[in-house]
């Protein structure tokens, strides 16, 4: 089979960031299926078996994107989705195509190939856009929210399936159009090569300086989706914990200025494994949102990180990642927004090692037991076999 996929931010494991285009792609050409990858960058070269194609336009990496100021950003967003149409218009001619969004538009270089090639279009969404920008009141122009709810609903209507990557998104999916039979559940996958429990602790802790005391730690965007002053007013009340916020963003410079001296602040890393070595090292790790009701559906890729590297999961969306730490005893909940709760939490982790612990072995065989990277890329391929024939 011949898989036209497009994604404007692939990246290996020697980048920063969400995988699961490079993940689910090697495995369908470890299968024997032709796999060329449209993305941002530029040239053309070959990835395990991934014949990708780079375009001008745009932004290859999704921190740099949206770090910036929302007109600009739909400007990049638009530049590579123009270039992507002219690379996947050229052809070879795809059996399938899997388009992959945010950002929503890359709906139009697949409905542009379909056209062409007359072939079938497996849309993925990872973030219910234009839903999410419009709540955190990123895309105010009406004009601009008709044509992006226009887009949304060509695409869901012209997709022979949809991939949603949670409950949540799938709901929203539905509610914006889409044919609930034709909508997949195709959660993100916890890497559990590079994220375990057996990494050496003490050897990373040597290396950033940590000691001995709680680490709580998280890794990911500081951008205007999480709150992470929630987490800055929460280590006032526990100073003898330490909270190490590893990447950037927007918000990164504001964060830094108002922390106390128990917020360790690290630069993004060169590659995914040294986020591996951040959460071996701690305690617990936060997967942190603004109370913004349509971010509880996301999937994001640090959840599940953490639940691969056996650590307690700490969230404070309610919905499905509530759900998952709670039914399956792999972490704890904290109200959105409410430091005071956050520290209890911290502390109570702290206090119960014990406790602690096998939250942490719970959150490791949930990875195992239901987001295992195989699996789903398993599953997702299906779903492309299944909408080619």
């Amino acid at each position: 089979m011949r898989i036209l996929y497009l994604h404007q931010f692939f990246i290996t494991r020697a980048g920063v960031g969400g995988t699961r285009s490079y993940e689910f792609a090697r495995r369908f050409a470890a299968r024997g299926h032709a796999v060329r990858m449209v993305t941002a960058g530029g040239g053309r070269r070959s990835v395990d078996g991934i014949h990708v194609v780079g375009v001008p336009g745009g932004y290859a990496d999704y921190v740099g994107a949206t770090s910036l100021a929302y007109p600009r950003r739909m400007l990049a967003f638009g530049a590579f989705a123009l270039s992507a149409t002219a690379a996947a218009l050229r052809g070879p001619r795809p059996d399938v195509i899997y388009a992959s969004s945010p950002p929503l538009t890359i709906a139009l270089p697949a409905l542009a190939a379909a056209a062409r090639w007359r072939a079938p279009v497996v849309f993925e969404v990872r973030d219910l856009w234009p839903e999410a920008p419009i709540q955190m009141g990123a895309l105010r122009n009406p004009l601009l929210r008709r044509l992006a709810r226009e887009l949304e609903t060509l695409v869901y209507r012209r997709s022979t399936r949809i991939i949603a990557l949670s409950p949540g998104i799938r709901d929203g999916v539905v509610s914006a159009g889409a044919d609930p039979e034709r909508v997949v559940l195709v959660p993100n996958a916890s890497d559990l090569e590079l994220f375990s429990a057996e990494l050496d602790r003490d050897a990373e802790r040597r290396r950033l300086g940590l000691g001995n005391g709680a680490v709580c730690s998280y890794f990911g965007t500081m951008g205007e989706a999480n709150d992470l002053g929630q987490v800055i007013e929460a280590a006032r009340f526990v100073p003898d914990v330490t909270f190490v916020l590893l990447g950037g963003g927007k918000r990164r410079r504001e964060l830094e200025s108002r922390a106390p001296a128990n917020v360790r602040f690290l630069d993004p890393v060169p590659d995914k494994t040294s986020v591996a070595r951040l959460a071996a090292a701690s305690d617990a790790c936060l997967t942190i949102f603004k109370d913004v009701p349509v971010l509880a559906t996301n999937s994001p890729n640090k959840l599940f990180d953490t639940f691969a590297a056996g650590r307690p999961a700490i969230v404070n969306t309610e919905g499905w990642m509530r759900e998952l730490v709670e039914r399956n005893e792999a972490g704890l909940f904290v109200r959105p927004g409410d430091a005071r709760d956050l520290a209890d939490q911290v502390s109570w982790l702290r206090d119960n090692p014990g406790e602690a612990e096998r939250l942490g072995r719970n959150a490791r065989a949930l990875a195992e037991r239901e987001f295992d990277r195989d699996a789903l890329a398993a599953r997702a391929l299906a779903v492309l076999e299944d909408a080619a024939r």
